[in-house]
């Protein structure tokens, strides 16, 4: 059975969302049955249709949720920055941010980070959108770098940003709380981006 849901609303649907997070989070979309979201839950697996016409609109919603709240919290870590931050100081910030948010603070992030790749072509496209606003925070932070001379301009930065990016997201297939403390994986995360990265 699932554990139980890191940020549970109050209402039957909130409840339904979170369960579905913490349920993706551990077992994946594959295995993610209707019958174990309820369960988490606490509620009939036919209450679940009440709120989501189909599994797919469910996963949907969390994907998409999950995203935001990913984007949410980086974006918020990097406003939180003095002025006059490199961009590769404020690429290893966004790292800090991205790796905390999907292995700590929401399991609807980490079910955004194990299910990418796991979703049928329709899910993909809800949640696209969404995807595209984060990659875009990265990619200006990267064509920032380039500009104020903090980060090589002899790397392509598509490139640096898909590497960066699919490395964050692959940390909760192998990471775990027990074998490592979340700030020593994010400590060698930034050594390992800031130098390869890293003009100087």
């Amino acid at each position: 059975m699932a554990r139980p849901a890191k940020n549970p609303g109050n209402g039957s649907r909130d409840r339904i969302l979170a369960a579905a997070a913490a349920v993706l989070s551990e077992k994946g979309y594959a295995a993610a049955r209707l019958t174990d979201i309820a369960e988490v839950a606490q509620l009939r697996a036919p209450a679940v249709y009440y709120y989501f016409d189909s599994r797919e609109a469910l996963v949907a919603e969390v994907m998409i949720v999950g995203q935001q709240w990913v984007r949410r919290h980086v974006t918020e870590s990097l406003d939180a920055l003095p002025p006059g931050t490199s961009a590769l100081d404020r690429v290893c910030v966004a790292v800090d941010a991205h790796l905390r948010v999907e292995l700590e603070l929401s399991d609807f992030a980490t079910a955004v980070t194990r299910n990418a790749g796991q979703l049928p072509a329709d899910v993909r496209a809800q949640v696209g959108q969404e995807s595209a606003q984060y990659h875009a925070i990265w990619r200006a932070l990267i064509t920032d770098g380039q500009s104020d001379g903090s980060i090589r301009t002899d790397i392509d930065p598509r490139s640096a940003r898909m590497l960066i990016i699919g490395a964050l997201n692959w940390a909760p297939e192998w990471w775990h709380a027990t074998t490592q403390s979340i700030d020593l994986l994010i400590s060698t995360a930034q050594s390992f981006i800031r130098a390869g990265l890293s003009a100087h």
